[in-house]
C-alpha cells in the first residue's frame, strides 16, 4: 500500500472531537466536513427503502446491532443506489441497482459482492464485503452491504480546505493512478478470479459491446456518432497479452483518500463494471475523464474531476507512468484515449434515454444528451489528429 507523508495538515471533527495532524495537508483550523468527507443525506423521492422489513431482515443477519437502524442515502451516482445504514457506533454501506432498472447484468450485485470477497486478501483497497441477500422480499431486489470507508473523496473540484501546493496535487494524482497498476498486478489465480472474464477477444467485445449499446440507446435529439463506431474499428490494436482485474471506471470519486494523509488512498469504490481484460482498456476508461491545462475549453467545462489545475500530471505523463509501472507499452494513445471517450458518451446516452422516455425524473439526467455532444466533438478532433496527447 502506497504510504507517502504529504506535507499536510488535517483537522477533522468527528462526533464533536476536534482532531489536529501536525505535518499532514488541510489549511490550518479547516475542519473535515462535507466539503471533504462523502457524507450522506435525504433519500431521494421514489428511492425510499421499506426500513421496517429492512430491519427485520437484518436482525438475525448483524445481530442486535440494528435495532435503532437508520438511512442515508449518498447524492452522487447515476447507476446503483447507495445508502448508509447507522446504528449507534456501527456503519455500513448498502448497494443496491437503481428502481425500475430490467437490465439485470448491468446491476448484478452477485457479481460485486463476488468481486469484493475475492480481493480481500490481494487488494487492500475494496470494501469489506458483510452481506449478499438475493431475497426479493426483503427490497425487491438483490443488494449486498459493504463495510463504510470514512475518507476525502476528490470531486470536480480540489476542496477550498485543501491547501494543496501543486508538487502536492501532482504526488496524489500520481499516487491514483499507481493504486490503479497495483490492480492491475493481482494475481488471478490467487485472487480466485481467473474465471471472471474471458481476457482473448476483450477488446473487439468491447467496442462492439459499446456501439450496439449506442445504437440501443439513441434519441432523436442525439449526436451523430457513426463515425466514431467506424474509426475505433478501424484503428482496434492488438490485444495487449496481460490479462488483469480491470475496474473501468476508476475516477477520482470512485476513490478515497486518507484524512490523516491525503496523499494515501485507501479505497476503492463502485466495482459495479469490474471484470477481467485488457488493462490498457481500463487505462482508456480512465483517460476519457481526464482533462488537461491545453484542452479546447468546451471539453474542460465538463471535466468531473481536478485533472487541469496547476501540478495535475498530463495525460502523456500519466501513460508514460503507467508504462513504467506496469510495463506495458502504450503504442496507440489516441484508439485508447478515444474508447474512453466514446464509452462515456455511450454511458451519458443510456442515461438520458432513460430520462427521454420519463423512465425517470431526475434532472440530473437530462444534462447528459450535451456532453454525449461535447464527448463526440472531442473525439473528433482526436481522430482528425488535432490532439495528439
Amino acid at each position: 500500500m502506497i504510504d507517502r507523508q504529504g506535507g499536510v495538515k488535517v483537522t477533522s471533527q468527528r462526533q464533536g472531537r476536534l482532531r489536529t495532524k501536525e505535518g499532514l495537508g488541510l489549511t490550518d483550523s479547516a475542519v473535515v466536513n462535507e466539503e471533504l468527507v462523502d457524507r450522506a443525506g435525504s433519500i431521494r423521492t421514489g428511492e425510499e427503502l421499506d426500513l421496517d422489513t429492512l430491519r427485520q431482515y437484518l436482525e438475525p443477519v448483524l445481530g442486535a446491532k440494528v435495532a435503532h437502524l437508520e438511512v442515508k442515502q449518498f447524492p452522487g451516482g447515476f447507476s446503483n443506489l447507495t445508502y448508509l445504514l447507522t446504528s449507534g457506533d456501527e456503519r455500513w454501506v448498502l448497494r443496491r441497482p437503481p428502481f425500475g432498472s430490467k437490465v439485470k447484468s448491468a446491476h448484478d450485485m452477485s457479481r460485486e459482492f463476488k468481486i469484493l470477497s475475492a480481493l480481500q486478501n490481494v487488494f487492500p483497497y475494496g470494501p469489506k464485503p458483510v452481506h449478499f441477500c438475493d431475497d426479493q422480499d426483503v427490497l425487491g431486489c438483490d443488494f449486498y452491504l459493504m463495510s463504510y470507508i470514512e475518507g476525502l473523496v476528490i470531486r470536480r473540484e480540489y476542496p477550498e480546505a485543501l491547501n494543496f501546493s501543486p508538487d502536492q496535487i501532482r504526488e496524489q494524482l500520481f499516487n491514483f493512478f499507481d493504486v490503479l497498476s497495483e490492480l492491475h498486478s493481482v494475481d488471478l489465480v490467487e485472487a480466485g478470479l481467473d474465471t471472471l472474464g474471458r481476457p482473448e477477444g476483450y477488446v473487439q467485445r468491447q467496442i462492439d459491446g459499446w456501439c450496439k449499446r449506442w445504437i440501443d440507446a439513441v434519441t432523436p435529439d442525439t449526436v451523430n456518432c457513426d463515425s466514431t463506431m467506424q474509426w475505433l474499428q478501424d484503428n482496434m490494436p492488438a490485444e495487449s497479452g496481460k490479462a488483469s482485474v480491470i475496474h473501468n471506471d476508476y475516477k477520482t470519486d470512485n476513490v478515497i483518500f486518507s484524512l490523516d494523509n491525503p496523499m494515501q488512498v485507501i479505497g476503492i469504490l463502485d466495482w459495479e463494471m469490474a471484470t477481467v481484460g485488457d488493462p490498457l482498456m481500463d487505462l482508456g476508461c480512465t483517460l476519457g475523464y481526464w482533462t488537461q491545462m491545453d484542452d479546447p475549453e468546451f471539453f474542460r467545462q465538463y471535466r468531473t474531476m481536478p485533472s487541469d489545475v496547476p501540478g495535475a500530471p498530463t495525460r502523456a505523463e500519466i501513460v508514460n507512468r503507467f508504462q513504467e509501472k506496469t510495463g506495458l507499452p502504450v503504442d496507440n494513445f489516441a484508439f485508447y484515449f478515444v474508447f474512453g471517450l466514446f464509452r462515456l458518451g455511450v454511458i451519458g446516452q443510456q442515461i438520458y434515454y432513460r430520462f427521454y422516455h420519463g423512465h425517470t425524473k431526475d434532472q440530473r439526467f437530462a444534462m447528459m444528451v450535451k456532453k454525449t455532444d461535447v464527448l463526440q466533438r472531442m473525439s473528433e478532433m482526436i481522430m482528425r489528429g488535432e490532439i495528439t496527447s
